[in-house]
């Protein structure tokens, strides 16, 4: 996985990569491992709420700092709107894992 490295624009237009930091790789390598674990044993057919709940815990088994429902306001024109957006699951306060419960995935 690479991270976009702030650049200017050169006249190749090839945008420059630096890798990802070595403790984040870990937390991703983590957090899809969980998912698997979740996926695994629960198969598809539940609510949202369940695969995030057993993730979470998944995830906390792992050692990893989980927070779920997190409330994030949203500023604009100088107000500040409370109810914004809220996240399914912020790990280790640096990344944010939205949980998606579907019957069928249609091909694009």
């Amino acid at each position: 996985m690479l991270i976009p490295q702030n650049h200017k624009s050169t006249k190749s237009h090839k945008k420059q990569f630096e890798p990802v930091p070595s403790e984040i790789e870990d937390i991703g390598k983590k957090i899809v491992h969980a998912a698997y674990i979740v996926h695994k044993d629960l198969g598809p057919g539940l609510l949202e709420k369940v695969y995030e709940i057993c993730f979470s815990h998944e995830l906390s088994k792992a050692g990893l700092n989980v927070k779920r429902q997190v409330n994030i306001p949203i500023v604009y024109d100088g107000l500040i709107f409370e109810e914004g957006l809220r996240l399914d699951v912020l790990v280790e306060d640096t990344i944010i894992c939205e949980i998606k419960a579907i019957d069928q995935v249609n091909p694009v």
